[in-house]
């Protein structure tokens, strides 16, 4: 039984030696996390953590899908940045009105927005932002990453413990990165609220993990209502006409 014990143990430790290596660093016992809000989601991560300080890769292949994505990333880096932190916002096509998101509690206050024009040094920028602590989230937006240039964003995050989220918009080929996850945001007809138009309100995603560092990859369908997320189960969409499988 003690052998079996110690070996139990040997085993958990390597496990976490690993995450760590790959940028997954587990609250302390008694710490505290960043809790997204995301609900069901956050389970498909290790320890059910959403990983911070890591580098997060969202793919879009239609117009439609990198807006949702730009949504969803704002709503994902207003919960980081919380009510203090700082947010750089960088890439070569600026897509976004600033103003505007502030509706998924990113405010354009408090983040810096960086419109490069060439992608060399957009990955430059997006490095030098990453390695700086003073920030909270990078949001980059790139369409074509290698495998050697996301491992030095990695690299840099671990240092900086800063979380970037890099967005490829319909890139040439969905090569292998060094991020913690790869993410794939798709839109949903928005639910009525109060009486209004069909389609117009709460923005609503089908969100994928299609690939996951030691989690479980899985699909769902949330919104995004007010200053939260909100989990739509099977039984709602289905009373809603939706016929989508949700992990």
């Amino acid at each position: 039984m003690e052998t079996a014990k110690k070996k139990n143990e040997l085993i958990a430790k390597l496990r976490n030696e690993i995450l760590s290596l790959q940028g997954f660093r587990p609250p302390s016992p008694g710490g505290s996390h960043t809790n997204l809000g995301l609900g069901p989601i956050e389970k498909a991560f290790p320890g059910g953590v959403f990983p911070t300080g890591a580098i997060h890769e969202f793919i879009s292949n239609l117009p439609e899908e990198s807006a949702a994505t730009t949504g969803f990333m704002a709503a994902v880096a207003g919960r980081l940045m919380k009510t203090d932190g700082m947010c750089a916002w960088i890439g070569t096509k600026r897509n976004v009105f600033p103003l505007g998101l502030s509706a998924f509690g990113a405010e354009a206050d408090r983040i810096i927005f960086v419109d490069l024009k060439r992608d060399r040094d957009l990955l430059w920028a997006l490095e030098e932002a990453l390695k700086c602590d003073a920030l909270s989230v990078v949001v980059g937006q790139i369409k074509e990453l290698n495998l050697t240039e996301s491992r030095r964003l990695q690299l840099a995050v671990e240092e900086s413990r800063v979380t970037g989220l890099i967005h490829r918009a319909n890139p040439r080929i969905a090569t292998a990165v060094a991020a913690a996850c790869r993410w794939q945001i798709k839109p949903v007809p928005a639910k009525p609220v109060g009486g209004q138009l069909p389609g117009v309100g709460y923005a609503t995603w089908d969100v994928s993990i299609l690939k996951i560092r030691n989690g479980e990859p899985g699909r769902w369908r949330i919104n995004w209502a007010e200053d939260h997320f909100e989990h739509i189960t099977e039984t709602q969409q289905v009373s809603e006409g939706h016929l989508l499988q949700v992990g």
